[in-house]
C-alpha cells in the first residue's frame, strides 16, 4: 500500500504553500467524489492529499446585485440549489448542481470539484460557460482570472498548475430579460453521466435574441463553448428558425465519439434537439415561465 500524507489547512496561503511543495505529486481534495475514486482505481497516486474543506473562503456563498454570485470552490451542490438567491437568480446553475450524483453524492461533491476534474461529460461545466463564470485561481505568486470555457484543456486536465488552488468561481448578475437552462440526455433516470449536456443562456430584447451562449458536454475531449451558435441569435427573431440555425451550428460543433452509450452520429444528433430544448426553456424563463430543474 502506498503512503499518502494528508493535509488540512485552515487558510489559502496554507493551502498553496503545501501544494507548491510538492507539485504534481499533490492534490487538492473538495469532496472527494471523484479524487477518492481515482486514487482507488490507481488513475491518481498523490504523495500529499490536501483537503481545503476547512477553507473559510472556499465555503462562501455570496450575492449582491452588483457583483453576482461568487462560489467557493468548495461549497457541496446542495448548498447551492438550495440556496434562495442561486434559486432566484441562477435557476440554470440549480438544474446542474441537483443533477450531479445521487442526494447523497451532492452533500459532498462541489461545482467547483466537478470543474477541477474536467471530465467531457461534466454537468456544471457547460451551465458555468452559458453563464459566464470566471474562475479565481491561487498560488503562491498570487492570484489570477481565468474565463470557464478556457479552464479546462483535455480530460481531466486544467489550466490549474502544480501549486495552484480554485479558490471561488463568479458569475455576474443576471441581466433583466434573461434566463439560462442545462439539461442532458441519460439512459436512465438518475446516477450516470451525459450522454449529451447543453448548457444555453439568453438575453431577450422584445421579440429578438439580444445576446445568447451556448455550450456542450460529453461531444468533444472537454466541454465545449459554441460561440458561433450564440452569435448566430444575437438580432435574430425569437422563433422556430432562429432556433433551428443555432442547434445546427451545435451539432456541427460537436465531435463526439462513438461508445457504450452512443454513437458519435447519434451523439450529433441529440446535440440539436437538447440545443433547441434548452433555448425554448430558457425563453420561457425569462417570460417568468416555470420550467422544473429535472
Amino acid at each position: 500500500m502506498k503512503w499518502i500524507d494528508y493535509a488540512s489547512p485552515h487558510t489559502v496561503k496554507e493551502a498553496v504553500t503545501l501544494l507548491a511543495e510538492k507539485g504534481d505529486a499533490a492534490r487538492a481534495m473538495a469532496g472527494g467524489t471523484d479524487l477518492i475514486v481515482e486514487m482507488r482505481v490507481g488513475r491518481r497516486t498523490p504523495a500529499l492529499v490536501v483537503d481545503i474543506k476547512g477553507i473559510p473562503e472556499l465555503n462562501e456563498i455570496t450575492y449582491t446585485t452588483e457583483d453576482g454570485l461568487t462560489l467557493g470552490a468548495a461549497v457541496p451542490c446542495y448548498k447551492i440549489y438550495n440556496n434562495k438567491a442561486v434559486i432566484k437568480n441562477y435557476p440554470g446553475l440549480v438544474d446542474a448542481a441537483s443533477i450531479i450524483g445521487g442526494t447523497q453524492i451532492q452533500g459532498r461533491a462541489s461545482i467547483g470539484g466537478n470543474l477541477c476534474n474536467a471530465a467531457p461529460s461534466g454537468d456544471a461545466i457547460p451551465a458555468l460557460i452559458a453563464l459566464g463564470a470566471k474562475a479565481k485561481i491561487a498560488g503562491v505568486n498570487g492570484t489570477r482570472i481565468v474565463n470557464v470555457e478556457d479552464f479546462c484543456l483535455a480530460p481531466r486536465q486544467t489550466v490549474v498548475k502544480p501549486g495552484e488552488l480554485l479558490v471561488s468561481l463568479s458569475i455576474p448578475a443576471p441581466k433583466a430579460n434573461t434566463g439560462a437552462r442545462y439539461i442532458r440526455f441519460i439512459p436512465r433516470n438518475e446516477m450516470d453521466i451525459a450522454v449529451v449536456g447543453v448548457g444555453v443562456s439568453v438575453e431577450l430584447n422584445g421579440s429578438t435574441f439580444k445576446s445568447a451562449r451556448v455550450s456542450l458536454a460529453s461531444v468533444a475531449p472537454k466541454p465545449l463553448f459554441v460561440k458561433e451558435a450564440g452569435d448566430a441569435l444575437a438580432g435574430k427573431p425569437i422563433s422556430e428558425a432562429s432556433i433551428e440555425k443555432a442547434a445546427e451550428l451545435a451539432a456541427a460543433a460537436a465531435k463526439p465519439i462513438s461508445d457504450m452509450r452512443g454513437t458519435a452520429e447519434y451523439r450529433k444528433h441529440l446535440c440539436a434537439v437538447l440545443t433547441r430544448r434548452a433555448l425554448n426553456a430558457a425563453i420561457e424563463r425569462t417570460r417568468g415561465g416555470t420550467v422544473n430543474a429535472h
